[in-house]
């Protein structure tokens, strides 16, 4: 016979087995098929999950006896501790030359009408003819004198009303030359010798000067030797020394300013003017550099 503890055992098996029973047979879960008892899905899992989970050790014991990479190999580097900053003096400087100006180029155009573009073009193309001519008979050399721009448009008359459209009465036709002159005296008898043979604008006139490029390099040594005398100046004052120089940059520099001048004659009226004054001024050329010194 069962003893009582046995007895009250065993009641309790029962009891928890029928319980099981009825839950897998009751419920169900949502990642299930429809209408799949619990029971069936318990069953599977039982003969899926044993030789799956019997590889565990097996992947366990491959992943620890496989090398480790390289780069798990190599130990972590300490972190190195941040550069020590030094006292240092920076400063910018800048330089300037003065230049006068010992040539120039001149735009010398010719703008004619005609009741056609043909009659227009052919106006103008005599009269600039004329002024080439008369130029290199002056001393300038043909490949200093280069066609710089054409244009040929309409030549509209506007109603002050604004009551009708723009009539095109004629057209108008321009034709501009660059005359490069190297010595700056003949400056004002090119002008004068391009009005007398019909041209009737000067468009720009630049002045330039044939030493512009030693000057940027006198600016540039006159911006380094002031960057470092403020250097010295600010060192002194903070009771040290200028040390080594560390950094010498240059920030570029600004090219001689190209005086500009525009002039426009509207009839031969012009040519009989006496000679064309011209003040060609003086050029600037001006350099900037950034320095960094060490401070003792």
């Amino acid at each position: 016979m069962l003893t009582r503890a046995a007895d009250r055992a065993l009641r309790e098996r029962v009891q928890a087995a029928r319980s099981a029973a009825s839950y897998k047979d009751t419920y169900r879960t949502q990642p299930l098929e429809p209408q799949m008892p619990v029971r069936y899905f318990v069953r599977r899992i039982a003969r899926i999950a044993p030789p799956t989970l019997a590889l565990v050790p097996i992947l366990v014991a491959l992943s620890m006896a496989l090398p480790r990479s390289a780069a798990a190999q190599q130990p972590i580097p300490p972190m190195q501790p941040p550069p020590t900053l030094f006292p240092h003096i920076a400063t910018t400087g800048t330089g300037e030359v003065r230049l006068t100006p010992d040539r120039a180029t001149v735009l010398i155009a010719v703008e004619t009408r005609g009741a056609t573009a043909k009659d227009a073009g052919a106006a103008n193309a005599r009269i600039q003819t004329a002024t080439l001519n008369a130029l290199q008979a002056l001393g300038i050399p043909r490949d200093r004198l280069s066609t710089v721009g054409f244009d040929v448009e309409p030549d509209y008359r506007h109603d002050p009303q604004g009551q009708t459209a723009p009539k095109v009465i004629g057209y108008v036709v321009r034709n501009t030359i660059r005359a490069d002159v190297r010595q700056l005296d003949m400056l004002s008898r090119v002008i004068d010798t391009a009005l007398a043979n019909g041209a009737n604008r000067i468009n720009s006139i630049q002045f330039l000067s044939s030493k512009s490029e030693e000057a940027q390099r006198q600016a540039l040594a006159n911006a380094v030797a002031d960057a470092r005398g403020q250097a010295e100046a600010m060192a002194k004052a903070a009771g040290g020394t200028l040390g080594t120089l560390l950094e010498l940059n240059s920030q570029g520099y600004v090219r001689p300013v190209e005086m500009m001048a525009q002039v426009a004659f509207s009839d031969a009226r012009a040519a009989a003017a006496p000679s064309t004054p011209i003040n060609p001024g003086e050029l600037v050329v001006t350099a900037t550099v950034m320095g960094r010194w060490s401070f003792k």
